[in-house]
């Protein structure tokens, strides 16, 4: 038996961008309501945030948050803030898939890279990245100012 296949498409409405939340959330905790993560989506959006989603029987199977930017080191190039699958789908395909379909995206709009961070502590992470071709190229750096 094959697995149904799954087709990209961003968040198109409000509906979408809600069924979301259940996946976002496993990434982004802090974001425990629906209404927490369309206001800071809808934030995101006014400052370039966009969406591509994994759908797979009419359901959201993969979510990325990505930004196409320019800066002085890289060019243009597309920074992916958020990356996650279902619990359900995690080792079956999908998170490189959606990952591919960031790179010809990435491709498409003219950026010379691809770009994400993802924490020391998160090895399962850093392994798949690793196995999708992504090298680590330095460290983030940040000052918490609260």
């Amino acid at each position: 038996m094959t697995a149904t296949p799954i087709h990209f498409r961003p968040v198109e409405s409000d509906a979408d961008l809600l069924a979301c939340h259940p996946m976002v959330r496993q990434l982004r905790p802090h974001l425990a309501s629906p209404e927490a993560f369309q206001q800071v989506v809808a934030e995101q959006r006014r400052e370039g945030y966009r969406t591509l989603v994994a759908w797979r029987h009419d359901a959201p199977c993969g979510f990325a948050g990505y930004r196409l930017q320019r800066n002085l080191i890289h060019g243009r190039f597309l920074y992916v803030d958020d990356l996650v699958t279902t619990q359900d789908e995690r080792g079956g395909g999908v998170g490189s898939a959606l990952l591919g379909a960031l790179k010809a995206l990435a491709r498409e709009a003219g950026c010379t890279r691809l770009t994400l961070d993802t924490g020391l502590d998160n090895a399962l992470a850093q392994r798949f990245y690793f196995r999708n071709g992504l090298l680590a190229r330095g460290l983030h750096f940040g000052f918490d100012l609260r």
